[in-house]
């Protein structure tokens, strides 16, 4: 029995064997030798960064086409060329990559509460959302220190995780350990095309910014007297800081938390001072550009939102070329802002430094008489830009305004920037409370003029910067508040005379929220001029969209205010492929309103040429979030603001256009660098004040 049940098992083996090794024959699979050879030639980290497990799953997925050859993050460039070559591959060189913390708070963001052994970031998160009031910031525990295989980050005294830029591999551990998004992996063209996200630690100024400038790191660094890194930071979203730190009306400022405790901090007069140092060294700091792409990009127009879009095409490695029809670029910074306030040396200077990125531009090219969307295409352009801004007058709506020495705003700005020496004579009346209004009133003045404001309402709603208003007053322009014209009164000559005016009062508010002006019955009073200049507002003209048929029509939808329409995330238009931004767009607005949108613009231009889909975030800031707007700041010292030295005074200030305005020392700079608070969400610098009671914050 023994036997049997032996030579039985006996008998299975050999049978076991035998259709083994007739299936090994059939199924034997030979191994691609590719794989340890490419296995050979990888670090040997293990790390498993790469997402493979190992350095032979990673070699393995290599060969199967699964993977690209420089998927190792810890190889350097020529490791992944050798590994392409054994591919038959070329290996596209790709941009650095490094993990950045985007939290500035650490022991500065308030404990809610204390946890008994939660000692891991994702725990404390999941238990009542963390430790911290903050609701975005860093909870400290270090989970991302633990997550890095690579000894690359460490928490730092302040209780935030600090990155060591030499032993980053960018494979993203710590970024998937974080719970609360605080670090996320990042390279330049990552960096130009982020917009603002509610979850990101925006301090009230930089939520305020329209081009989303980083405000506390310029203003920290500036505080270092790192101001090359500072000009860098601007100019990574703002390549126009020399005209922004002269002629910005400062919207960051008004949100700014210092001015709670005594006045804001001067945020704009500390990037003229690293703009101005940048400027007056005579050279432009290299600024990093992506790969070329080959992808053309028409950019219609070349002020402030087309030489933006222009400029951030390029970095992202298009090939943008910029069709103006004036013989200069800059648009109204150039035309409309006068000389004394923005030399025109100093923004020749900045504007050579963006072609010097590698930028066409064609001038005294207009768009619909000289070319058109379709001769656009026909060229080879991908895509197209469309910023030509709002460059004709309104009218006063009053009689006689049709009559020579009626001479609308930005049309005499511009006649007088191009050199025309348009005639003022002795008296002007200027018409309007903004700043094209006070930019006529001062510079007729420099002309040799007497010259009176007239203004509808009252000083306090006039939409002028304060600082221009007090400029006029002291350089002698006369105001007369509360009038409104009612016609243009000529000569036997058609030429103008006297402008009659109704005395006004103001009633309820209007949309705007100022009182709304009524006119006095039977107030009718006359003002000789031999110059009356209307700026009371201004509108694109979209004459060049219409086409050449008899009906005129435009491939472009447009609203009432003679403004294209286009998607408010995407800034695309009714023709896919057609962008736009600035006063085209928005009507009149601000100089770094059209820089803003014009990188977003530029931003969605890139994902259209790139990805065929232009991706926008659920989570994008688009206004102030609210629990960061407190007002009670506690533990911090008052100091005095800064203010920027006069550099011409008396006649010579209004005899001659020269710039009234001056940069900050370096002193003073970094004096009032150092007046930040160093925002966070709801975190800031607070003094150490013996045994001053802790507000808490929620």
């Amino acid at each position: 029995m023994i036997v049997t049940s032996g030579l039985t098992l006996f008998g299975i083996g050999l049978l076991a064997a035998a259709i083994l090794g007739i299936a090994s024959k059939l199924l034997y699979v030979k191994e691609d030798p590719r794989i340890a050879l490419i296995e050979d030639n990888l670090p040997g980290a293990n790390c498993g960064g790469c997402g493979y497990a190992g350095c032979s799953g990673a070699a393995t997925a290599i060969v199967a086409g699964k993977a690209p050859a420089s998927v190792c993050i810890v190889a350097d460039g020529e490791t992944s060329a050798v590994v392409a070559a054994i591919m038959g591959q070329e290996v596209i060189e790709r941009e650095p990559e490094l993990a950045v913390r985007d939290c500035s708070g650490g022991t500065r963001a308030e404990n809610a509460f204390h946890y008994e052994g939660a000692m891991d970031c994702r725990a404390a998160h999941q238990l009542y959302g963390g430790t911290k009031y903050c609701p975005e910031g860093c909870l400290g525990l270090g989970t991302c220190v633990r997550a890095c295989p690579f000894d690359a980050i460490h928490m730092g005294p302040e209780g935030l995780p600090v990155i060591d830029p030499t032993q980053c591999k960018a494979c993203g551990n710590c970024v998937d350990a974080c719970p609360r998004g605080v670090i996320h992996v990042s390279n330049l063209s990552a960096r130009l095309l982020h917009l603002n996200q509610t979850t990101d630690c925006l301090a009230p100024c930089r939520q305020k910014c329209p081009a989303q400038i980083n405000i506390p790191r310029y203003i920290e660094q500036i505080k270092a007297g790192d101001f090359d890194g500072a000009v860098m930071t601007i100019k990574e979203r703002n390549p126009l800081l020399v005209t922004c730190g002269r002629v910005c009306p400062r919207p960051c400022e008004t949100q700014c938390r210092r001015q709670h405790v005594d006045s804001p901090v001067g945020i704009n007069m500390l990037k003229r001072f690293v703009a101005d140092r940048e400027l007056r060294s005579g050279e432009h700091l290299p600024v990093p550009c992506a790969k070329d792409t080959g992808k053309r990009v028409a950019v219609i127009g070349g002020g402030p939102a087309g030489l933006s879009c222009a400029y951030f095409l390029r970095r992202l490695g298009h090939s943008p070329t910029i069709f103006d029809a004036m013989p200069a670029l800059g648009g109204q910074t150039r035309y409309g802002i006068p000389e004394y306030r923005l030399p025109k040396a100093d923004l020749d200077w900045e504007i050579q430094g963006i072609l010097d990125l590698g930028i066409e531009a064609r001038m005294n090219t207009k768009f619909g008489r000289d070319f058109t969307l379709e001769s656009l295409k026909e060229e080879g352009f991908e895509a197209t830009f469309i910023g030509i801004g709002a460059w004709q007058a309104s009218g006063m709506y009053a009689e006689g305004e049709d009559l020579d020495g009626v001479m609308g705003g930005i049309e005499f700005l511009t006649a007088h920037a191009l050199g025309q020496k348009p005639e003022t004579g002795d008296k002007v009346i200027v018409v309007g409370g903004g700043n094209t209004a006070i930019d006529a009133a001062r510079t007729c003045v420099r002309l040799g003029a007497e010259v009176t404001l007239m203004y509808r309402r009252t000083r306090n709603e006039m939409p002028a910067d304060v600082e221009e208003i007090v400029g006029a007053e002291d350089e002698g322009v006369q105001f007369k508040f509360l009038a409104a014209p009612a016609r243009v009164i000529g000569d036997e000559n058609g030429r103008a005379t006297h402008l009659e005016y109704y005395e006004m009062e103001l009633g309820e508010p209007d949309d705007s929220g100022r009182r709304r002006p009524v006119k006095k019955e039977g107030s009718e009073q006359r003002m000789e001029a031999t110059l009356i200049i209307p700026a009371i507002g201004q509108k694109p003209d979209l004459g060049c969209l219409y086409d050449d048929s008899e009906e005129g029509t435009c491939p472009l939808e447009t609203t009432k205010w003679q403004t294209i329409v286009a998607d408010p995330d995407t800034f695309e238009t009714a023709i896919p492929g057609v962008f736009t931004a600035g006063d085209v767009y928005t009507g009149p607005d601000l100089v770094i309103s059209a820089i803003g949108d014009g990188r977003k613009a530029a931003r969605s231009i890139h994902y259209h040429l790139t990805e065929a889909a232009i991706p926008v975030p659920e989570n994008t800031q688009k206004g102030m979030i609210p629990y960061t707007l407190f007002k009670e700041i506690d533990q911090v010292e008052r100091r005095e603001r800064a203010v920027l030295p006069h550099l011409c005074h008396g006649d010579e200030r209004t005899c001659s256009f020269s710039e009234v305005e001056g940069p900050l020392s370096q002193a003073d700079a970094q004096a009032e660098a150092d007046r930040c608070l160093r925002c966070g969400l709801v975190c800031y610098d607070r003094d150490e004040v013996a045994d001053s009671p802790t507000k808490t914050i929620s």
